[in-house]
């Protein structure tokens, strides 16, 4: 059904003042505002297509939601993939079985020259610690052994009571060069060892000797103010047999000796 046409205004009365003026140039221009607004007022508007409208926007909404959803599946499969493959590493094969290597011993920089033996000789002990004694104080030698000096000399006495003395004022010992003595009394089990040395300030050990070169170290005893001599006494134990007696100085120089004597009798 066609809509009615509009009535058709009447024309607009021109404008006295608007109305073109003859001119020496020419008949007068129309009026072109009046002659648009006729030619609009002839036009007829169609109708307005609102449902075609309507459909196009439903089209383009379903597009869009389609659209959106595909994006969705791919993000949700990339995840699924990116977890799958961080899950299952990839083992590399097996690299083929190569020569054994072969060790390097480390290079050796000496850092300083060895050192030189010029003796096969066994060090020298340390000096002996000399104990000063007052004249007539008894020292426990050990196993029922007694010792102790007088101006006279030695004195000792053992497990069976008897006394002993070796004088170094009888004329038997000079004592103005280096010299020892040796007692000794014992038995299979052991002996005891004790004697004199003389002839000396300086001395630094007494020690025995056997002839398989076991040794012992003796303890030495002096009065006070250093006379000179002095008295040492040391215990040895079974299979020790004969012994050598021998004085050094503390500078491990010997002074004196006395051959290989049997442990029983006294000198």
């Amino acid at each position: 059904m066609t809509p009615a046409r509009p009535t058709t205004p009447p024309d607009p009365q021109p404008d006295p003042r608007r109305a073109p003026q003859p001119g020496p140039q020419g008949p007068p221009r129309p009026d072109l505002h009046a002659v648009f607004a006729r030619a609009a007022s002839d036009v007829t508007p169609g109708p307005l297509p609102l449902e075609a409208v309507r459909r196009a926007g439903r089209a383009r909404r379903r597009r869009r939601t389609t659209v959106l959803s595909t994006l969705s599946v791919l993000a949700v499969a990339t995840s699924v993939v990116a977890v799958v493959v961080t899950l299952t590493p990839v083992r590399p094969s097996p690299a083929a079985p190569g020569p054994a290597p072969v060790a390097v011993p480390p290079t050796v920089v000496p850092t300083s020259a060895p050192s030189v033996r010029t003796s096969d000789a066994p060090p020298t002990p340390d000096p002996t610690p000399i104990r000063t004694v007052a004249s007539g104080e008894r020292v426990n030698a050990g196993k029922g052994w007694q010792v102790w000096l007088t101006a006279e000399g030695k004195h000792w006495v053992g497990p069976d009571g008897y006394e002993n003395t070796r004088s170094v004022t009888d004329g038997n010992v000079d004592v103005a060069e280096p010299g020892v003595s040796h007692q000794s009394e014992g038995g299979p089990k052991g002996a005891f060892h004790s004697g004199l040395y003389y002839g000396t300030r300086a001395a630094g050990r007494v020690e025995l000797r056997n002839a398989q070169g076991r040794t012992a170290v003796a303890t030495l005893l002096e009065l006070p103010g250093r006379p000179g001599w002095g008295v040492w006494y040391v215990h040895t134990g079974p299979g020790m047999g004969e012994v050598g007696t021998a004085l050094y100085d503390r500078s491990g120089k010997l002074l004196s000796e006395l051959p290989l004597i049997p442990r029983s009798g006294p000198s």
